[in-house]
């Protein structure tokens, strides 16, 4: 028997997570059945398609990864925000199994059921916001952001749309243009989608003390000036921006750029990929800033590790497009609508919407007391289960991504799954399971502590 198929029986006999919840290492990383893999992957993937940890993944659970070599690692990424409700949750697994028994495919358009319906109705409920609403579902946040800004150009008749300094919001043509950080998501793969503009984003740390209302007139000024409100389609922008290094914009920066959006008739997208579903502490990162976006665009951490992804808002705006304008293939896909049923239902009745704020407490609390004796940690940002800290030169608070890449792979080698980020790499960040046991969290953020002491 297989560590894979030992896992999914102990997990089906126990209801939950049968994988030990601790960080073991048995050899070093990566072990010979990983290298074996990363040779034949050498061999066989683009060489584009980089790997950030090279170990060979065979079962996850609760708040750990383990590899083909036996290694247990203590996963602080979440596959990028992806399993916040833990990896093959029970609840998923018998949702998409009965799924999977009755069909798996029939392509919404053509033939629709219910799990599509069903997933509308809740991310409608949950979204932001008591107006009529309404969503359609697709395959990934590049996927939702482009259909996003589709029927904001629909519903207004203009073109233009503003993204903002340090943003992400993915790698195809449109969303490549609309992500700010050039290496490696943008370089050589132009030219990208015209009527893209940038604005310059809230980012308390390295913005001179200018306030929330403050960095918002500056942007504000920007886009009147560059673009034109009556030209301008849709202000899209991430409550927290993920790839872009976690950056919290100061208080009162949103609602401004919102009350500017809602007075000149431009359509405000909150792109909550990475911020959505528990993630921050609340169902959407927005909620903590009062604000109602007209769309809501989610991905990531909706189905539980299927591929998923939604944009939701305000009905007069949803229905601009015409029918057969928006869709896909595999938009809303029969699985991954069984899959995000029953992640949403884990979110709601297991709690995690607290455990995100638990998790933020120990995050701030341990990574606070380290800042407060490391002057090269910059800051600590983020909220509930979403934080990071940006490292620094003490002497200039220059960026120092070589100090990131020095604790990321101490990290890796002592066992621990963390990601960096950042326009300039010098953040890093931390995305745990919700599901990770408090002693687990604590023993990572030990690794981490010993890679900056080492470093």
């Amino acid at each position: 028997m297989t560590l894979v198929e030992a896992s999914v029986i102990a997990r089906v006999e126990t209801g939950g997570p049968a994988l030990p919840q601790e960080r073991r290492l048995v050899t070093a990383i990566p072990g010979p059945r990983s290298q074996e893999l990363l040779a034949r992957k050498a061999d066989a993937v683009a060489a584009g398609v980089g790997t950030t940890i090279p170990v060979a993944v065979v079962a996850a659970g609760g708040g750990v990864v383990v590899d083909a070599d036996g290694n247990s690692l203590i996963d602080l990424g979440s596959g990028i925000a992806v399993t916040g409700v833990g990896n093959a949750h029970p609840r998923i697994v018998e949702a998409v199994a009965a799924q999977l028994a009755a069909f798996t495919h029939t392509c919404f358009t053509v033939a629709p059921y219910e799990g599509y319906v069903a997933v509308a109705e809740r991310l409608n409920a949950l979204t932001p916001g008591d107006h009529a609403k309404r969503s359609a579902l697709f395959n990934s946040g590049a996927e939702a952001v482009e259909n996003a800004v589709k029927i904001a150009r629909r519903f207004t008749g203009r073109q233009a749309v503003v993204a903002f300094d340090h943003a992400y919001h993915g790698r195809t043509n449109l969303t490549m243009g609309l992500t700010a950080k050039n290496i490696p998501y943008k370089s050589g793969f132009g030219p990208f989608a015209p009527e893209v503009y940038r604005a310059p984003m809230s980012y308390p740390l390295r913005d001179g003390g200018l306030t929330g209302p403050e960095a918002a007139a500056r942007a504000i000024t920007q886009i009147e000036k560059q673009v034109g409100a009556e030209n301008l389609a849709a202000i899209l922008i991430e409550p927290i921006q993920g790839e872009g290094g976690f950056i919290v914009p100061a208080p009162g920066f949103l609602p401004a750029l919102a009350d500017w959006a809602r007075a000149n008739d431009v359509v405000f997208i909150a792109d909550e990929v990475q911020t959505g579903f528990a993630r921050t502490g609340a169902w959407f990162a927005s909620e903590h800033d009062g604000l109602v976006p007209d769309l809501v665009v989610t991905a990531k951490g909706i189905a539980g590790g299927l591929p998923l992804s939604a944009v939701t808002g305000r009905a007069d705006i949803m229905d601009a497009a015409m029918p057969g304008g928006l869709g896909g293939t595999y938009g809303g896909n029969p699985l991954a609508c069984a899959a995000a049923l029953a992640t949403l239902d884990a979110y709601e009745h297991d709690g995690l919407i607290e455990r995100a704020q638990r998790i933020g407490d120990l995050l701030h609390d341990r990574l606070g007391r380290l800042a407060a004796d490391d002057p090269r940690i910059g800051e600590v940002r983020g909220r509930g289960a979403m934080v990071a800290i940006e490292l620094v030169d003490p002497e200039t608070g220059a960026p120092d991504a070589a100090l990131t890449a020095k604790v990321v792979a101490h990290a890796h080698a002592n066992g621990v799954v963390l990601l960096n980020c950042g326009t300039y790499g010098n953040v890093i960040r931390f995305l745990p399971p919700l599901t990770i046991p408090d002693e687990l969290l604590l023993d990572g953020l030990g690794v981490v502590a010993d890679g900056l002491a080492a470093a």
